[in-house]
């Protein structure tokens, strides 16, 4: 008597198949997939030829576009993030010819550059200030990532600095109802930029604050009192 498969024993799982997509979605999927990767090619092709006919134009510094051009080849960026990013560093780019002084802030390498056109005459360590997001009650504070072109909206030195609710927040102490003013207590030296992001010295023993201002930037006190006479509202800051 012949043996009796497995499947037909009784109590033996039933085995279903089941079936295949058919060729023309396989098909489909795959050409889907060939157009994205194509797209992508063709913008980040178009982004490096905006790049190129700008470098063409800039041989003052063959090194740091060398340098950029790497960079940008490596990050893995969306295409609104990598526009952004070539935006700020075109324009850097383009200050390298330029008779004025202005910062460069190269948060992969935590350093702060201070040009005069194409020269740099001070660079400076730099301590980038975690992104967060701190709630206290219906009060909430994001920082996120600062990158792109900017001007100086002002700076101060030695200024009181009333801290604000997302330090208790951020320290899961409940908000006083009087904020608490610490002399110098962002630092001695501050440089305000665009929504409430700063580059500053670091801060006294006497605040709370005892590192960078989240997104932000803290530089040596010594190294912006270097720079100091030199920055206005019309510097402008480079951050990528």
């Amino acid at each position: 008597m012949p043996e009796r498969r497995k499947a037909d024993r009784p109590g033996a799982p039933d085995r279903r198949s089941f079936p295949r997509p058919p060729l023309w979605l396989n098909l489909a999927i795959l050409v889907l997939a060939l157009v994205s990767v194509g797209f992508a090619r063709i913008h980040r092709g178009s982004l490096d030829r905006q790049f190129t006919e700008v470098i063409h134009q800039q041989e003052t510094s063959p090194a740091e576009i060398s340098r950029i051009r790497t960079e940008l080849a490596e990050l893995e960026l969306t295409r609104e993030q990598l526009e952004a990013e070539l935006n700020s560093r075109l324009e850097y780019i383009e200050n390298l010819e330029s008779s004025e002084f202005y910062l460069a802030i190269d948060t992969s390498r935590k350093r702060l550059f201070f040009h005069y056109g194409d020269k740099i005459a001070r660079e400076a360590p730099v301590t980038v200030g975690e992104p967060g997001t701190f709630q206290a009650g219906d009060d909430e504070w994001s920082f996120l990532p600062l990158k792109g072109a900017f001007l100086v909206r002002g700076k101060e030195e030695g200024a009181s600095w009333e801290v604000p609710g997302w330090v208790y927040a951020r320290d899961g102490q409940p908000v006083p109802s009087a904020p608490q003013s610490v002399p110098e207590g962002l630092g001695k030296y501050v440089i305000h930029l665009p929504n409430g992001y700063v580059i500053h010295s670091p801060p006294p023993p006497s605040s709370p604050l005892t590192t960078p201002k989240p997104g932000s930037f803290m530089v040596p006190e010594e190294d912006l009192r270097a720079m100091w006479p030199r920055i206005n509202d019309k510097t402008r800051v480079f951050i990528f």
